[in-house]
């Protein structure tokens, strides 16, 4: 069985390479996660659950589900102490691998890799209004710590508030 899998993902590197530099349009990573995907070897990030509590350091971001529909809930807050930090509440819709996150007027697309949660490097300057001091949510990344929805609910940012309840 290891061996077959082995031999496999030996296969699929080799045909998402292609021949004498063939295949340098710039797809021959996603053909190779799209097969990769295909044959089990890794987790598919548009199937993987989202709800729950999501964290790296000091950084924490909840999901939940908005009501009836593909809507979650989500809070995010970066605490840097001495001032430094933001909190932000707001919602979220899934396409695949996007995650489209409407905070108030701030809204961007992040990325999901079915590991963790990336925001793009570059945010809108509508965000900074969730920021103080010098803080900024511009490529927080984020991994799973929790699938719990009642720890999610729970979450409250440095001043009490609660980031994602009903």
């Amino acid at each position: 069985m290891i061996r077959r899998r082995i031999v496999l993902a030996t296969l699929i590197l080799l045909t998402a390479c292609g021949r004498n530099g063939e295949g340098g349009d710039g797809q021959a990573g996603e053909k190779l996660e799209a097969a990769s995907i295909a044959a089990g070897l890794v987790a598919d990030p548009a199937a993987a659950p989202l709800d729950g509590i999501w964290s790296r350091d000091t950084d924490r971001m909840c999901i939940l589900p908005a009501g009836r529909g593909p809507a979650r809930r989500v809070g995010v807050m970066l605490d840097y102490g001495e001032g430094q930090g933001c909190t932000a509440i707001g919602t979220m819709e899934r396409s695949g691998a996007a995650l489209r996150l409407t905070l108030g007027a701030c809204r961007f697309t992040a990325r999901f890799d079915g590991d963790s949660i990336q925001f793009p490097a570059m945010l809108p300057s509508t965000c900074n209004a969730f920021c103080t001091g010098r803080a900024t949510m511009s490529a927080l990344n984020v991994e799973r710590i929790s699938a719990s929805v009642a720890e999610a609910r729970a979450l409250r940012s440095v001043n009490g508030t609660t980031l994602c309840a009903d």
